[in-house]
């Protein structure tokens, strides 16, 4: 199984080798033996992030580079959760709220409740909801892009009963497979991994929920929150 450690703020989950898709910053597929996600103090204002991150990360221990994810929850907030061959952190935030109502206004024109604050690639995590999944199966790139979106759907189907977002304006997820594990050719919801993982995900996200918001409270809207963003405005929709 994957080895899981924390220091000085820095999350690292290690396993030689293995293969790691990432949504955060200078993300996308890798080899790599550990993924991380990081905790950045209140006021954090650096933008040299690849910089950043590798101070973090040497700073707390880590030596050998790979992934990352950036999140301004502290890691006492981190939470597990593992069933069969998939194992899945969670780190939650909801200082910057994310909807998409189902039924928008025609034409919004300026940002709406504040989404004005939306961070940007420049900018950093002001909530995040952050996820490293992993599983001792072997998945290809392809099935690995597969299991992105299992456990990117069950954060939003998580997120939404428990706390009325369907997520934040900087959620980030990296997934991991052991190139050493016995091969799996798919991924959904269907499959062991997929529903091992959409489990683990939930349960993960729902213990640091928990954790972070026992004795604050959470933004009732995006409107009551310090920043967020409603998907209020209509597309065209038209047959070919």
């Amino acid at each position: 199984m994957f080895e899981a450690m924390t220091a000085d703020g820095v999350f690292g989950l290690r396993r030689p080798g293995a293969r790691w898709l990432s949504t955060g910053w200078n993300g996308g597929f890798s080899r790599a033996d550990a993924a991380y996600n990081v905790s950045v103090p209140e006021g954090w204002e650096r933008t040299d992030l690849d910089s950043y991150i590798d101070e973090r990360r040497e700073r707390a221990g880590f030596e050998v580079p790979g992934p990352a994810l950036l999140t301004g929850v502290e890691l006492q907030h981190l939470r597990g959760a593992r069933l069969d061959p998939v194992v899945a952190y969670a780190t939650v935030g909801l200082s910057n709220p994310a909807t998409l109502p189902m039924t928008p206004t025609e034409v919004i024109d300026e940002p709406v409740d504040g989404s004005a604050d939306e961070p940007t690639d420049e900018s950093p995590p002001v909530g995040t909801v952050n996820l490293v999944v992993a599983t001792t199966r072997d998945l290809e790139r392809a099935t690995l892009a597969s299991l992105l979106g299992t456990v990117v759907e069950a954060k939003t189907a998580t997120l939404l009963p428990t706390t009325e977002f369907s997520g934040t304006t900087s959620d980030a997820v990296i997934v991991g497979s052991d190139v050493a594990g016995e091969p799996a050719s798919f991924a959904g919801s269907a499959t062991p991994v997929g529903a091992a993982a959409r489990a683990c995900v939930r349960d993960a996200i729902r213990a640091s929920f928990r954790s972070r918001y026992a004795d604050r409270g959470v933004p009732g809207s995006v409107a009551d929150a310090d920043h967020g963003v409603v998907t209020d405005r209509r597309a065209d929709v038209f047959e070919l």
